[in-house]
């Protein structure tokens, strides 16, 4: 008898269904990656999901007397189960984050896109500003607030520009006379496209810069654009 076959239908099938999981990661993203979001989401989640059930099942039956010959084999298929669950586990410890995708520096006041319906998709999510969702920021994300700089609206305009684009995000219109800027950011792996205005306005302080960054699909962001806004006025300040 073989070492394959003395091993146990189920040690083998945990190894089976793990790399078939794990080949599903990538598939997701190309799936996301290719417009079918909704679709590229799901089998991404469930990957991840199933991936973790693989390895718990694993460690419970390597506990297990009667699984004690095949210990190793069971540690070196689950193995295959490991990325997926750490992904998982990473989206479940990123925080509590309301469902919302449309976050800004001034629930006051919002700025307003100018040009970014002509951008985005059919299908992409509303640009009109919802007071719940106003609500929702301010009691999830009550340390965004409106940049305030000591340079000339010009030279914050400048700046506001550099560090958008230090930032990789990509301006697809700016004007200095209305103090306008507007761009869109793209994830690095999923390939979701969040569109960002900034607006300048002075006062007595100095110049004030406020931003909102919009998720083009989806419910939540699972604080995404709460963070972009946040690595903006860190590099603006820097």
């Amino acid at each position: 008898m073989t070492a394959q076959e003395s091993t146990p239908r189920l040690v083998n099938w945990i190894g089976y269904l793990a790399l078939t999981l794990l080949l599903a990661l990538p598939l997701a993203v190309i799936t996301v990656r290719a417009g079918v979001w909704q679709q590229g989401l799901m089998l991404y989640a469930l990957s991840c999901l199933g991936a973790a059930v693989l390895l718990l099942l694993s460690v419970i039956l390597m506990l297990l007397p009667k699984f004690a010959p095949w210990r190793r084999a069971l540690a070196s298929r689950a193995l295959f189960a490991l990325p997926g669950t750490v992904l998982l586990l990473s989206l479940l410890g990123g925080g509590d984050h309301p469902p919302i995708h449309d976050i800004t520096t001034n629930t006051q006041d919002p700025p307003q896109f100018v040009t970014a319906e002509q951008q985005r998709g059919k299908g992409s999510n509303s640009l009109e500003t919802a007071p719940e969702t106003l609500e929702a920021q301010q009691a999830a994300y009550p340390d965004l607030e409106t940049l305030v700089t000591e340079l000339a609206i010009e030279s914050a305009f400048n700046r506001t520009r550099e560090t958008a684009l230090e930032l990789g995000w990509d301006i697809y219109h700016e004007d200095i006379n209305a103090g306008v800027i507007e761009a869109v950011d793209t994830t690095a792996i999923m390939g979701f496209k969040d569109d960002i205005v900034i607006r300048l306005r002075t006062n007595a302080q100095g110049t004030l810069v406020d931003l909102r960054s919009v998720s083009r699909v989806g419910v939540s962001d699972l604080g995404a654009n709460a963070e972009r806004i946040r690595k903006f006025q860190n590099a603006f300040r820097d």
